[in-house]
């Protein structure tokens, strides 16, 4: 076989994401695509997520949705669009506000994303999604794939952020406390709330230099 490869939907590794919030299938990464964005998601039960709520502000990915397989309830930018099998809904503007949950069990969305006019990057999330993945069972391999996350958007706080939680976890509080400072610089309040109420930092969570960087009490 050369120049071609397939997969189906239902062979694909299941991963769940975002503390077991939403379950992925890391199509892109699984067939080796790299011209464009594409992902799916699947929903075991009613209400389950199957787009978490995000915007593409920040990578100007335009982004389509298929609904393959069950029902989906779509919040875009505050209205609701009932989305049943078939139904595609094309998001132009990256700043759309969006969420999706399954309506019945079973439901597949895939996914398809890239900047309009210009040449495709893979998204940093990918990496650390994966790393999300694997970390209890393999906390070497996922550490990898969450350097390889900050490499592909140095300038973007959760990168750092989510490698801050790695050293605390599995490393040391002075590579926490630094990885942290990064993702602070860059991300601002934002990062330094969630990081409060993170329980990945529990070991760090008396030092003093997490603390300053925090705005903990």
């Amino acid at each position: 076989m050369s120049g071609w490869r397939s997969a189906s939907l239902d062979d694909l590794p299941r991963l769940r994401v975002l503390g077991g919030e939403l379950t992925w299938l890391p199509v892109r990464h699984e067939l080796g695509i790299g011209a464009i964005g594409t992902n799916a998601y699947v929903a075991e039960r009613p209400g389950d997520l199957v787009v978490e709520p995000h915007d593409e502000t920040g990578s100007g990915h335009q982004e389509l949705y298929f609904v393959a397989r069950g029902r989906v309830r779509f919040t875009l930018d505050g209205e609701d669009l009932d989305a049943p099998q078939g139904t595609y809904v094309f998001l132009e503007d990256p700043g759309v506000a969006r969420r999706a949950v399954a309506e019945e069990p079973g439901t597949t969305v895939l996914s398809f994303g890239a900047a309009h006019g210009q040449a495709f990057e893979v998204s940093a999330w990918e990496p650390r999604f994966r790393a999300a993945a694997i970390i209890d069972d393999d906390p070497e391999g996922a550490r990898a794939l969450l350097e390889e996350g900050v490499a592909l958007a140095p300038g973007r706080p959760w990168g750092h952020y989510d490698l801050a939680c790695w050293h605390a976890r599995f490393g040391t509080p002075a590579d926490a406390v630094a990885a942290l400072r990064r993702a602070v610089e860059l991300g601002g309040d934002e990062v330094r709330t969630a990081a409060r109420d993170d329980e990945d930092f529990a070991a760090v969570r008396n030092d003093a230099r997490f603390g300053a960087l925090v705005g903990a009490s």
